[in-house]
Order: C-alpha cells, then sequence, then structure tokens
C-alpha cells in the first residue's frame, strides 16, 4: 500500500495509525529506521537507557557486594556456590 506523507520543516514526519499499529508501536514507541536500496524500512525496535557509572555509583557495587559476602560468610556459604 502506498501512501504520502508530509515531512515538516523540522524534517519529522507521522506515521499513519495504520502504520503504528501494524508495527506494533504507540506514543513513545521505538523503531529501528534501515537504508537500503533507496527505500526506507522500519522495524518495531526496544531501546534500554544506558547507566554511566560514576566512581560514586561504582563505590556504591563494591559495598553491596562487600555486604553480600558477608552475609554469605555469616550463614556459612560461599559465594562462588552462587549461579
Amino acid at each position: 500500500m502506498n501512501t504520502i506523507l508530509q515531512i515538516n520543516a523540522r524534517g519529522t514526519l507521522t506515521l499513519p495509525k495504520f502504520v503504528r499499529k501494524a508495527l506494533g508501536v504507540g506514543g513513545g514507541g521505538v523503531v529501528m529506521l534501515d537504508f537500503r536500496d533507496n527505500a526506507v524500512v522500519l522495524q518495531p525496535a526496544v531501546a534500554f537507557p544506558i547507566e554511566m557509572y560514576t566512581d560514586a555509583r561504582i563505590a556504591e557495587f563494591d559495598e553491596a557486594d562487600a555486604e553480600l559476602g558477608k552475609r554469605m560468610a555469616k550463614k556459612g556459604r560461599s559465594r562462588e556456590a552462587i549461579p
């Protein structure tokens, strides 16, 4: 099915409802755009936020790891036994 879409001054366009429904995406949804052979291909996608770990955040992980080691030792278990 061919549908004509208008690109606004900012370079954005709105996907028609039937396209969003077919891709299974709604408001705030994410799609992957691939440009091949002079054609635009859209596929549903999933995006995960990336956390950049600061030295302070890494220290929190280290503290939690040490605390887990202490708790495991109290129960007579080693951390290596954790799968």
